[in-house]
């Protein structure tokens, strides 16, 4: 019995491609059973050195059915080998399928020693997966009837004709040479070969190579056999060296081009990797989605030299299109007058390939390819189609590759985003959390100490002397003045916090500033010493005066509170380059190395006992800090001599000289 809280392995359905009518069939059946299991679906087509001569009415049923998959969601895998089976069981054990949906054509074995079918091999190969067989005998039947009559080989052109001709010559004055000098037959045969495999190599296709070996026979029997000049022989050998020849260079012939053929496969596979490999890496660096579509951009255009169009998607709702030009200058927009904007739209809406090769506005002149993963989409890509010809398979699934590398890499880009704006909203409601459980702490104190003695005022007012009124009337206005700078502060954070705060910019003299901050300082400044220190000449800074005088207060006020009376509390001006360096010290304990760091961040009070006697919330320095930052001003902490610390801040200087 399974336990709730468990879950099922995840289906993975392998569905084989191919060009033949009842693979659209074959692809729907997988791509239900793939949404019937919640699993990931999987479109693999092995390419084989004999699709080469497909003709164009197979080769447009292959992408029609390679687009079907990929509607269903499936990921688009090209392989390559001559064992169709092999490869395709080699894939399921690899990437884990753990269902293959393949098609049953009918065929059967005719005899105990035919060649067992592609079904019978695949239950073989791979034991462990389930394997969906979905009949298709009549359709096949009439499929490899006309495939029968259509498929021809490729004739070779006069080029390869000429070069088989030369090959051949030149093998053949070769082996004239070694028959004068004496060499044994063997040799002269072996030259032969060598212009069998030659001709192979540099000649695309069989034709060629099966006619060389033909060739080599007749030559070296009219050529290089008594009689000379002959097709007939003397010896009752030489039937025999003319067929183990002939059927030597056959073989050699035959390996050499399916060598090629091979060889030109994995040269594929390699420039896919590649291509892929390079965009990968590349898109771990991208920041933005415009850097996404640009490396989107340059990928597709090494596959196909031509011009990109993309019409990123943003909030949901396509922008305006780029194109990005082959010749790789500067990407430029394109007109919202284009004609094709009705078929962008369509892909847009459905989710759909359409434009030109494609049954929706197939007069268009690009084709439109959504970007997309799963029922997400994030663009519209643009390829013009040069005289309305198909991509073949390899340069379809290529693109279809990168179209889904450039999907994942906006969809990450997409939840780093979302996360980070999490990050935000869940900073947001700590610091809301935080402010409501220190206003809630700290104001409920000095509110009891007003509610209390205005009480006591209230009803024993007669009977307390002078000196308790007096007394009692200060504890009120203390409080009370606490709560309005609270408020003040808060009101100030809040301002800055969501931009709308506005500076009110004005020449200011230092001195001015400073001699009307003191002004509205604590009371309980009186009990320490303040000097004041702004030079002989007057500093003229371009600043707001009363955000800049809330700075002096709340430093000044910082400086009393958290030090013993008695301390010596200095303020000085100086200049510095284009800028005036304001400065607060005191002589008092100081700040720790470690809580350094920590004083301009909101809410921190830094526990230390002298200022734990007086109320603090935490929000002062990172006041201070935040209006100084709106005057692209800086503001620093360090340590005062002997003891103590200093607050220094900057402020822009005024363009006014007051000398002149």
């Amino acid at each position: 019995m399974q336990n709730k809280g468990s879950e099922l392995p995840k289906e993975h359905i392998l569905v084989c491609l191919s060009s033949s009518p009842s693979n659209e069939r074959i692809v729907r059946m997988a791509g239900k059973m793939a949404q019937a299991f919640s699993g990931s679906l999987t479109a693999l087509y092995v390419q084989t050195p004999g699709d080469a001569d497909m003709n164009a009415e197979d080769t447009a049923r292959l992408q029609a059915n390679m687009r079907l998959a990929q509607q269903f969601g499936a990921e688009i895998i090209t392989t390559h080998g001559e064992d169709v089976a092999t490869q395709i069981a080699e894939y399921a054990r690899l990437s884990d399928v753990t269902k293959i949906v393949i098609g049953r054509s009918g065929v059967q074995r005719r005899h105990f020693w035919s060649e067992p079918t592609l079904t019978e091999r695949l239950i073989t190969l791979t034991p462990e997966v389930d394997i969906h067989i979905i009949p298709d005998a009549e359709v096949y039947k009439s499929y490899r009837r006309k495939r029968l009559s259509a498929v021809r080989p490729a004739l070779p052109t006069a080029r390869e004709l000429f070069l088989t001709a030369a090959i051949l010559a030149a093998a053949t004055i070769i082996g004239w040479l070694f028959l004068r000098l004496g060499f044994a037959d063997a040799n002269i045969i072996m030259v032969y070969l060598l212009g069998v495999l030659l001709t192979s190599a540099f000649t695309s296709g069989y034709i060629c190579g099966v006619l060389s070996a033909f060739l080599s026979v007749i030559l070296f029997n009219y050529f290089l056999t008594e009689p000379r000049l002959s097709l007939a022989a003397y010896g009752g050998k030489y039937p025999i060296t003319f067929a183990v020849m002939f059927t030597a260079a056959l073989l050699t012939g035959t390996l050499a081009a399916k060598l090629k053929a091979h060889a030109q496969l994995s040269a594929r596979d390699a420039y896919r990797t590649k291509l892929l490999f390079d965009m990968n890496r590349q898109l771990q660096k991208a920041e933005t989605p415009d850097e996404v579509y640009q490396m989107t951009a340059t990928q597709i255009q090494k596959l196909m030299q031509r011009d990109i169009l993309i019409y990123p998607a943003q909030s949901g709702v396509l922008s305006q299109g780029i194109i990005y030009p082959a010749d790789g200058s500067r990407p430029y927009s394109v007109p919202d007058t284009d004609r094709e904007q009705n078929v962008i739209r369509w892909v847009w809406q459905n989710r759909k390939r359409a434009g030109a090769t494609t049954q929706n506005f197939p007069k268009a002149k690009r084709l439109y390819l959504a970007i997309r993963t799963g029922q997400q989409i994030y663009g519209v890509v643009g390829i013009p189609m040069e005289k309305q010809t198909q991509p073949d398979a390899f340069t379809s699934s290529v693109l279809f590759s990168i179209l889904g590398e450039c999907a994942l890499a906006l969809e990450s880009l997409r939840n780093a985003e979302e996360k980070e704006k999490a990050a935000v909203l869940a900073k947001n409601e700590q610091l809301r959390a935080n402010l409501l459980r220190s206003i809630s702490h700290d104001l409920r104190t000095p509110l009891t100490s007003i509610s209390g003695n205005a009480d006591t005022l209230l009803h024993s007012y007669n009977v307390l002397d002078e000196q308790t009124r007096k007394q009692i009337f200060t504890d009120i206005y203390d409080d009370a003045q606490w709560l309005t700078g609270l408020v003040e502060n808060l009101l100030s954070i809040t301002k800055i916090a969501d931009g709308s705060v506005k500076l009110h910019l004005s020449d200011q003299v230092v001195d001015d500033i400073v001699s009307e901050a003191l002004r509205h300082i604590d009371r309980r400044s009186a009990e320490h010493h303040i000097t004041v220190d702004c030079g002989d000449e007057p500093l003229l800074v371009r600043v707001d005066a009363g955000l800049i005088m809330q700075v002096l207060i709340n430093l000044v006020n910082n400086a009393v509170k958290y030090t013993p009376a008695g301390s010596n509390i200095r303020i000085t001006a100086i200049q510095r380059g284009n800028a005036a360096e304001i400065c607060v010290s005191d002589n008092g304990p100081g700040i720790p190395d470690e809580l350094k760091e920590r004083v301009f961040e909101m809410f921190f009070t830094g526990g230390n006992p002298i200022g734990d006697s007086r109320r603090s919330l935490g929000l002062g320095l990172t006041l201070c800090q935040a209006i100084i930052h709106t005057h692209n001003g800086e503001m620093t902490l360090k340590d005062n001599s002997p003891h103590g610390c200093i607050f220094s801040f900057t402020v822009p200087l005024s363009e006014v000289n007051l000398n002149e």
